[in-house]
């Protein structure tokens, strides 16, 4: 690398580093009055802040590179450092190259580094709300060799390595699907031993009714019923396509699945696209009395805009009506294509 090109990548990263103290300091702050009334110490409020946070992160990711590479081109802009740079010959083009492949490389430790951090980190105390349910309803079923276990819960949270079912009802057939037994409890266990009850209500074939412990050996597991009902974001990148593979063979849908995969894979192609962005809008000819608070205005609007663009072709890709691949990489190349034809035009006038 020349020393301009380590020169102009320091600025970049200088800037991207600014505004992302701002946002997460702002979020963090935020995050963690509200979380507070809910945690039953402040540390606990502390560690749930900082999960919340990483969930945030690729939400703001992209419109944080857009602000941090207009700063730090206004800073080189203010210090007249790139007056100097255009006058020695540097096309607009050539000055982008260090912001786009510090973007580049903002995006893959996005994808490759936080997201698995992210998910390792929220997959230790995982509730229903982190999963995608069936009328806000969890419905499980097993075959057995001699038996048919069906139970529905309407909520759940994850402790340790056992998954706590609240309100849950189950019932268990014969393989003739007559109805064997019923059991009602406020609180279900599931463990890798199989599933258990303290306090359960037992209704036989007679309608005769027995309160007290139940348990019943499954070939259920936490992890099996965590990956049926998981949302996208609660899968790591890496295990994404294994994931996908895997239930696809089964035949549960995998949309979504498959466009939280692409917009991982492409989140630097996307940080690309909204460095050139900011590269754009940061054109300016005056060498006094620039003024940044509008443009700074202007591109926040039109960030905005942008992930309404983006959420727009997600949403297309999850239902089906385009591609998710397409999908996902539409948006950056429209950002790119039409951010560098305002650069070039801005540089032949």
């Amino acid at each position: 690398m020349s020393i301009l090109f380590r020169f102009l990548l320091r600025k970049f990263f200088g800037g991207i580093g600014i505004i992302l103290l701002i946002v997460c300091g702002i979020i963090y702050a935020v995050t963690f009055v509200e979380r507070l009334p809910s945690n039953p110490d402040t540390i606990s409020a502390i560690t749930d802040a900082w999960v919340r946070l990483l969930e945030y992160i690729p939400m703001f990711l992209p419109l944080t590179v857009f602000m941090g590479t207009l700063l730090a081109m206004y800073n080189l802009t203010k210090s007249s450092e790139a007056i100097i740079i255009s006058s020695a010959g540097r096309s607009p083009y050539q000055i982008a190259r260090p912001f786009l492949l510090g973007a580049f490389l903002v995006g893959i430790f996005a994808t490759t580094v936080i997201n698995p951090y992210f998910v390792s980190i929220s997959a230790k105390n995982i509730t229903d709300q982190e999963l995608q349910l069936v009328d806000n309803t969890i419905w499980i079923r097993e075959e057995a060799d001699n038996h048919f276990l069906t139970m529905s819960a309407h909520d759940m949270h994850k402790t340790n390595e056992t998954l706590i079912f609240g309100d849950a009802t189950i019932f268990i057939q014969d393989n003739n699907f007559k109805l064997l037994n019923r059991i009602e409890t406020q609180s279900a266990t599931l463990s890798n031993d199989g599933i258990a009850a303290q306090n359960a209500t037992i209704w036989d074939t007679r309608g005769n009714t027995t309160h007290g412990k139940w348990e019943i050996k499954t070939k259920l597991t936490p992890k099996t019923v965590l990956e049926r009902y998981l949302q996208p974001n609660q899968i790591s990148f890496w295990e994404l396509p294994g994931f996908i593979h895997k239930m696809s063979a089964i035949g549960v849908p995998m949309r979504g699945h498959l466009v939280q995969f692409w917009t991982l894979l492409f989140l630097p192609l996307t940080m690309v696209a909204m460095a050139t962005l900011g590269i754009a809008f940061s054109q300016t000819r005056q060498r006094r009395n620039f003024n940044f608070g509008l443009k700074f205005s202007l591109g926040i609007i039109t960030c905005f805009l942008m992930y309404f663009l983006i959420n727009t072709f997600n949403a297309l890709g999850a239902t089906g009506a385009l591609p998710p691949i397409l999908a996902i990489i539409a948006p950056p190349i429209i950002i790119i294509a039409a951010s560098g034809a305002f650069i070039e035009h801005f540089d032949t006038i």
